[in-house]
């Protein structure tokens, strides 16, 4: 790490505190849309999943969008470096074996913002999981079928 600059230093030691909560933006590469396809969204949601299940995040709020997707968690160990080399990988194998298509998937980067605890995360929550209304991709929240958080 000491070839980064010390801002950035800083910032994956921000985010990867354990107990810290996270919004996460990441896009496709190239803007693809593979997850038009309902499915090959599921694929990324088992890997929400699994992380979750694995201990490594508290799941909050997130929704798959056909070409990225927003997640809000709370990082319970591990680094979020980690934590997302896992998620893009794993899914970026399902999601080519399940469609038959092959090469990169995701961005290599993704946006990351840390929220306090006393942020009004109900509210933030419900504005990631309302992209696919403002994105015109339906006429009710509940009609789009890649979303989910705790509080509702």
């Amino acid at each position: 790490m000491a070839d980064l600059p010390a801002s950035h230093r800083l910032r994956i030691g921000r985010l990867s505190e354990p107990n810290r909560v996270c919004l996460i933006t990441t896009n496709t590469h190239e803007r693809i849309r593979p997850f038009s396809d309902f499915h090959l969204g599921r694929l990324v949601v088992w890997q929400f999943r699994l992380a979750q299940y694995q201990g490594l995040v508290n799941s909050l709020a997130w929704v798959i969008m056909p070409d990225h997707f927003h997640w809000i968690f709370e990082l319970k160990k591990g680094s979020l470096a980690d934590l997302m080399c896992q998620v893009k990988s794993k899914s970026t194998r399902t999601v080519n074996g399940a469609s038959g298509r092959n090469g990169r998937l995701w961005q290599e980067s993704f946006h990351d913002r840390a929220l306090r605890k006393e942020d009004d995360l109900i509210k933030m929550a419900r504005y990631v999981v309302a992209n696919p209304l403002r994105a015109g991709l339906v006429e009710r929240i509940g009609d789009y079928p890649l979303w989910d958080a705790i509080w509702l």
